[in-house]
């Protein structure tokens, strides 16, 4: 992936690429979800007493007197690293209970807790009791605590000082390069995954990182990913994550009766495996099956209210891809309502967003648009800054593309100029990627072709960023290069409304 130099110079990791250097969505599990508003042992912070050393997986001392803190902190890792985020959470908590001055425990629970329901006052502890951690514990507690809160500078820094002190730890490789994939940097990560498979060829969540990897990024290459999750599935056949995984790449290759085969297996694992469980509502959707799609949804066994809302969200879908889009319009409607009803910020975003995007007409667009713009400005209580930051930057993106398609290239510029701004404030390479291809929307319908593909190239997780570049690419004459951004965007295939956007024909032409 191209990346601007901006981009580049951040991420300095010398000592890790010296030598052979190396979506899903996070799924629910059996195990009951530890609220956010949980309580959290409250202790003074105060010296620890000094002790004999405990070393997390070996290599990483830790401040804890406890053993059984120890054992489940690395257990909770291992459940994060293995997309098993309740369970992650539920023992990080344990942890916490058994020694409530450990601020790695405080930590774990709350960088887990963060994928599904943000658990304030875990971060709030683990920043508390930090400087009472070891030095080696605190660059770690450190990292996370900087990622939650957006402070990608500090991270970054943080991010260098650890693996500089544990160059060869393949859990905090993993930690790192898993951040720098959800950040889009994804040649680095693919280079430290690589390394992690160097130290330990069988470390399953690199394996399944690199397989979606091998069809997410760069030039997708199906049978590798699939090679690569096998593998995984083989390590771990006792999970369900492999075969979760496995469902979603073989839907994005177009094996749809595949996807079907893997989710029914990892829900043969785990009865209620929250991922798998939306995962065949969603293959179905794709196939055209849409009372199959429907019924699958009615039957997931959502344990918290983001999800919740989330499943009926892709319900509500359904109607626009079986071609009511009237009814879908009144079904996120009365959703959007419920999801305020319960306070609940993602599900707000996400049903307010789509609902916008699928809006009649470009004027109620924008109207909508605006508003959740103006509802974004300030941090919102139960949403992550980062996740704040990307959210407003994906309205900001989204204003800019449908004014400069409409002709309105004041409107556009105003949102690119937020988005400039907000950018270079956040220093988020997500961001920073919504920014330019607004630009690029802009300098298409200005005929500034050539520099509109630069630009919204540089978006490559953005099924209509893609198309427009494959149409502006085929503009310039370039076949070849238009025919790579296709075969990119093949392996986007989700039920999204921007996937529904760009195949559709009519909703494209009211767009």
């Amino acid at each position: 992936m191209n990346r601007f130099a901006v981009r580049c110079s951040l991420l300095i990791l010398p000592s890790l690429f010296a030598a052979h250097a190396g979506a899903q969505q996070p799924p629910a599990t059996h195990v009951a979800e530890t609220s956010s508003k949980e309580a959290v042992p409250a202790v003074p912070v105060a010296p620890i007493a000094p002790t004999a050393q405990r070393q997390l997986f070996g290599t990483l001392p830790v401040a804890t007197k406890s053993d059984d803190a120890r054992k489940l902190v690395e257990k909770a890792i291992d459940q994060y690293e293995n997309v098993l985020l309740e369970m992650s959470v539920s023992n990080a908590h344990q942890a916490a209970t058994k020694d409530p001055r450990f601020a790695l425990a405080y930590a774990v629970w709350s960088y887990s807790a963060n994928r599904t329901q943000p658990a304030a006052e875990a971060l709030k502890r683990a920043k508390a009791l930090a400087p009472k951690a070891t030095p080696d514990e605190q660059l770690l507690i450190n990292w996370m605590v900087d990622v939650e809160q957006g402070d990608n500078l500090a991270a970054i820094g943080a991010m260098n000082d650890l693996l500089a002190r544990f160059p060869s730890d393949k859990h905090v490789l993993y930690l790192t390069s898993e951040w720098l994939y959800f950040q889009q940097d994804y040649g680095r990560s693919r280079k430290m995954m690589e390394k992690i498979l160097a130290i330990d060829p069988n470390f399953p969540p690199a394996l399944n990182m690199l397989g979606y990897s091998y069809i997410e990024t760069g030039d997708p290459d199906p049978a590798k990913a699939v090679d690569f999750l096998k593998r995984y599935a083989t390590l771990e056949p006792n999970q369900p994550n492999p075969h979760d995984s496995l469902g979603e790449v073989l839907r994005f290759a177009g094996d749809d009766q595949g996807s079907l085969e893997h989710y029914a297996a990892a829900l043969k694992i785990i009865t209620n495996f929250f991922s798998s469980q939306i995962g065949l509502g969603d293959t179905r959707t794709l196939m055209g099956d849409y009372a199959g799609a429907r019924a699958a949804y009615d039957k997931v066994g959502a344990t918290n209210s983001r999800d919740r809302l989330h499943v009926q969200f892709q319900k509500a879908m359904v109607s626009f891809w079986e071609g009511h889009p009237d009814q879908g319009r009144k079904s996120l409607d009365s959703l959007l309502e419920q999801a305020r009803r319960q306070k609940e910020p993602y599900a707000q975003f996400e049903v307010a967003f789509g609902r916008a995007q699928l809006s009649a007409d470009p004027a109620s667009e924008l109207e909508q648009l605006r508003a959740l713009e103006a509802s974004l400005q300030k941090p919102v209580t139960g949403m992550s800054e980062p996740d704040r930051n990307i959210s407003l930057a994906s309205v900001l993106r989204e204003e800019a593309r449908i004014a400069a398609a409409n002709g309105n290239s004041d409107v556009a510029q105003e949102a690119i100029s937020k988005l400039e701004r907000y950018a270079a404030m956040t220093r988020d390479l997500i961001v920073e990627n919504n920014y330019e291809s607004a630009r690029g929307y802009a300098l298409l319908a200005q005929g500034d072709l050539a520099n509109a593909a630069d630009e919204l190239a540089t978006d490559p997780h953005s099924p209509l960023a893609l198309h427009q570049l494959a149409l502006t690419q085929e503009k310039l004459g370039n076949a070849t290069a238009a025919e790579n951004v296709r075969t990119r965007l093949k392996y986007q295939r989700a039920p999204t409304v921007e996937w529904y956007l760009t195949t559709h024909a009519t909703t494209e032409a009211a767009h």
